[in-house]
């Protein structure tokens, strides 16, 4: 368990660090000073919120150490305004090293005083449950502060992730609707050529079919007709010629446009989309474990030792006889448990695009024309026995 003195004693470790490891710092090192700088502002703020909220308020209640909270105010005023000074002095300049090593200089002495003159007073003045809730508030709040830190950077790190993933889903989605336009418009162009070219065999078919029955509606004006009597031959010629004649179509007449009946003739197109369906999830849930681990470290332990001897010399030294009372703190440094978080590994959880090729198969429909042609004979041979019939 943490006590007043090891708190005291121990607390501006970390601050002491950073310090020295900004001071050894170069001209050239502007990314590194600027990190220990934050860094050191950081914990140089935390230290004294702790003590100003948890240690001060206590010492102000007893005669013995109120005087000493000024003394203390004052060394983090002046701290924090030498940090103020060094944020805005330029990181590459000669004037940032000696205010680094100012700085350095007021806050190890801050340290000493605290060291020195605080922490015997509060030894004397404070119990030890006063003392001890004072440790345990330090460090719940320390623990709070810490949480919030952590906090904040696991919500950074979600944002960052969201962001990219974001990004990555965009881009996705732009070269999707890319391809789905290029291939929109493809299958436009396809469909433009296949209509086109039913249109011309369309017409071309037509043109064949007008012709073909213009052709044999002249043959069928012109041919004779014959029923198998002599008699009805000869009435049905003489009724006949000048029907033929009428309706012969002189070779340099071309037909009407009002004649042709276009058939348009069409066919299906297989046209393919693509639409997203999931096919899985993958969950990645960070737990906690424990391990046990060890470390040995050193102690000391300061005792007071009482021994007579003889006088260095015998003169007199004037001194009077009166009483005299001298005390000396014993010391015995006890281990000190913390514990610090670094990110040990990254997880990266993201989503990788790959290209595989799918065959579709299905059917489509079209059009097709059958012709049917009948000959000029087999319509005479059809009639002619009805009119035969008809003469008996």
């Amino acid at each position: 368990m943490t006590t007043i003195r090891q708190l005291i004693q121990t607390g501006p470790a970390k601050a002491n660090e950073l310090l020295a490891r900004l001071a050894d710092t170069s001209d050239g090192a502007l990314k590194t000073r600027e990190r220990l700088l934050v860094d050191l502002k950081t914990e140089l703020d935390l230290l004294a919120k702790l003590e100003e909220e948890h240690l001060f308020p206590v010492l102000r209640k007893h005669k013995e150490t109120k005087d000493l909270v000024s003394a203390a105010l004052n060394d983090n005023r002046q701290i924090r305004k030498l940090v103020a000074e060094l944020e805005q002095t330029p990181k590459e300049s000669e004037d940032f090293a000696a205010k680094v090593a100012e700085l350095r200089k007021v806050f190890q002495q801050s340290v000493r005083d605290e060291r020195n003159e605080l922490l015997p007073a509060v030894l004397k003045a404070l119990s030890d449950d006063e003392a001890q809730a004072i440790v345990e508030n330090i460090e719940a709040g320390k623990a709070e502060i810490e949480d919030a830190k952590r906090s904040e950077l696991e919500q950074r790190r979600a944002e960052v992730r969201d962001e990219r993933e974001q990004a990555a889903q965009d881009l996705a989605d732009q070269e999707e609707a890319a391809a789905r336009e290029q291939r929109t418009r493809e299958v436009a162009r396809q469909t433009a050529d296949v209509v086109s070219r039913n249109g011309a065999i369309a017409v071309e078919n037509s043109r064949k079919i007008v012709e073909s029955a213009a052709d044999g509606m002249q043959r069928l004006a012109t041919a004779p007709l014959s029923t198998g009597s002599i008699f009805w031959d000869s009435m049905f010629n003489l009724w006949m010629a000048p029907l033929g004649r009428s309706v012969a179509r002189p070779a340099n007449v071309e037909l009407s446009n009002e004649q042709e009946e276009v058939i348009p003739l069409a066919e299906e197109t297989l046209l393919v989309g693509k639409r997203t369906v999931e096919s899985g999830t993958t969950s990645v849930r960070r737990y906690l474990v424990e391990a046990p681990v060890e470390q040995q470290v050193i102690l000391y332990d300061e005792k007071v030792i009482v021994e007579r001897r003889r006088p260095v010399t015998d003169a007199a030294t004037g001194e009077k006889l009166t009483e005299l009372t001298v005390e000396m703190i014993e010391t015995s440094e006890v281990p000190v448990v913390g514990k610090g978080v670094k990110v040990r590994e990254e997880v990266v959880v993201r989503r990788e695009r790959t290209r595989r090729v799918e065959t579709v198969r299905d059917t489509v429909r079209r059009h097709e024309i059958e012709i049917a042609r009948s000959d000029e004979n087999d319509r005479a041979s059809r009639k002619r026995p009805r009119l035969a019939h008809s003469g008996r």
